[in-house]
């Protein structure tokens, strides 16, 4: 379970005001549409070097956030994108058009519109999903492969689900008898009165070592659907927050990653709440070709919590 907006609440609930609201509002390189399956997929790029596609968390991200990797602006072209539904690219008419199969398309569809042969890429979070599902359907053009802070089946990101509810509860009784009650009345994640009211949980501990380092985090209050709320919910299911379904529920791509060719990173957080400790080092079982790397005073977020170690690690091993 990723908490949906999870960005903003953090940032309030620990006293931080954010970048846009103190006037330092992100400032975007420049970006261009792609025309990619019969829709316009919105596309930044900065840097130089080999390309490095970035993926976003979510379900349902824009590429906002992921601007707090661009310090690799020096040593790789970064390519961030907005999945379809996501910041500037378009939106489905019809929800259903929204899964993992066509995430990974228009990946696919990305390299080709912008003539690379290979590609690096790194997914974060839900991210990493599209990379793996991508890496094993298109190996050939896979240069490099990072998988930070991700999932590789539904047991685990379910047990995420698990993990973020006990929290909640332990550490909010009240608030959590307040949403026993209305669950008890029929109401489920995707209903507003649900969801409302399970974003007031004190979430940032979740996600961070340090509240601190969260200070750095890209922030944008007038970038345009930073977060879709519908595709969220068409990903996980409609009870998403405590029991998964829809796409998510069908992902597993635990035994396929042993035949991965490619160089393979993992990256992950000692701290990390939502993707656990517990089923995060099993990718050493699953993926035991790649490196795997604890970072043991972060969270979920590695490159704020500790950016000079990991972007050292991540340009070492792009080389």
């Amino acid at each position: 379970m990723i908490l949906k907006n999870f960005i903003t609440i953090f940032l309030f609930l620990m006293g931080f005001a954010t970048e846009a609201q103190s006037g330092m509002s992100f400032v975007h390189p420049e970006g261009k549409f792609v025309q990619v399956n019969g829709v316009r997929l919105w596309i930044e790029m900065v840097g130089k070097g080999d390309p490095l596609f970035m993926i976003a968390g979510g379900p349902g991200y824009s590429h906002l956030y992921m601007h707090s990797f661009d310090s690799l602006k020096d040593s790789n072209l970064l390519v961030f994108i907005d999945n379809f539904g996501r910041g500037k690219s378009d939106t489905a008419k019809d929800i259903s058009q929204y899964n993992i199969s066509r995430e990974v398309e228009d990946v696919e569809g990305i390299r080709k519109a912008l003539g690379y042969d290979k590609i690096n890429l790194l997914g974060h979070s839900y991210g990493s999903v599209v990379v793996q599902e991508y890496a094993l359907e298109y190996g050939i053009h896979v240069k490099h492969l990072i998988i930070a802070d991700g999932l590789y089946n539904a047991k685990m990101w379910q047990e995420n689900c698990d993990n973020t509810n006990l929290v909640f509860s332990e550490n909010d009784p009240e608030l959590w008898d307040s949403l026993m009650a209305i669950r008890s009345r029929g109401y489920r994640s995707s209903d507003k009165v649900h969801a409302d009211l399970y974003n007031r949980f004190h979430s940032g501990f979740l996600y961070a070592y340090c509240p601190e380092n969260f200070k750095h985090l890209p922030e944008d209050a007038n970038y345009p659907n930073d977060f879709n709320t519908k595709l969220y919910y068409q990903f996980v299911g409609s009870d998403g927050d405590f029991y998964i379904g829809n796409e998510i529920v069908k992902f597993d791509v635990s035994l396929k990653l042993k035949d991965l060719k490619m160089p393979v990173l993992i990256i992950t957080g000692r701290y990390d709440r939502v993707v656990v400790p517990k089923y995060s080092v099993l990718y050493k079982i699953y993926c035991p070709q790649a490196k795997f790397v604890m970072f043991e005073h972060s969270g979920h977020y590695p490159q704020l919590e500790e950016p000079e170690k990991e972007f050292a690690l991540i340009r070492d091993f792009l080389k």
